[in-house]
């Protein structure tokens, strides 16, 4: 199964310069729970953008076009997403965490979407892929709880393909 984990803005905005344009410390946190265990696809930028190298206690899996990026030896390299059947186990599910053209890439693919809806507008360099959501149900919606540490108002969604 191929699940899509984001967070996006009101204006579909989901980067800026290579990193989150917002702090949300409860989607991190969501984040967290969500993919743990489970195996995680991502372009090369996303890659990149971890402060800390490969995220724990889950298969990191870079999709990139040029065959000889460097990647920790943890990490798994892919070209072509054929390629992750023989990686990843039937009935794993697989996490795609981004950015906009591994979620363009796996859109006809995707299963299962989480997204955390922040109630704010950002300047952004980079925008969610347009999904149908026609496609999906709304099969969980969580209030997020604002804080003096997520101070954007946001919602957890959780979508299954019909």
């Amino acid at each position: 199964m191929i699940s899509f984990v984001w967070a996006e803005a009101k204006n579909h905005v989901i980067g800026v310069d290579g990193h989150l344009p917002w702090t949300l410390p409860n989607d991190m946190k969501r984040f967290k729970d969500v993919t743990m265990n489970h195996p995680i696809v991502m372009g090369r930028k996303t890659f990149e953008s971890f402060p800390n190298g490969p995220l724990p206690k889950r298969l990191n899996i870079v999709i990139s076009r040029n065959p000889d990026y460097q990647v920790p030896e943890s990490v798994v390299l892919i070209t072509d997403k054929s390629q992750l059947k023989e990686f990843v186990q039937p009935d794993d599910e697989v996490m795609v965490i981004g950015g906009a053209g591994i979620f363009d890439l796996f859109k006809d693919d995707v299963d299962r979407l989480y997204v955390t809806k922040i109630d704010h507008e950002f300047s952004g360099d980079v925008k969610m892929t347009k999904l149908d959501y026609d496609q999906f149900k709304l099969t969980e919606k969580k209030e997020g709880i604002v804080d003096d540490k997520n101070i954007y108002p946001y919602t957890f969604e959780t979508y299954q393909r019909i």
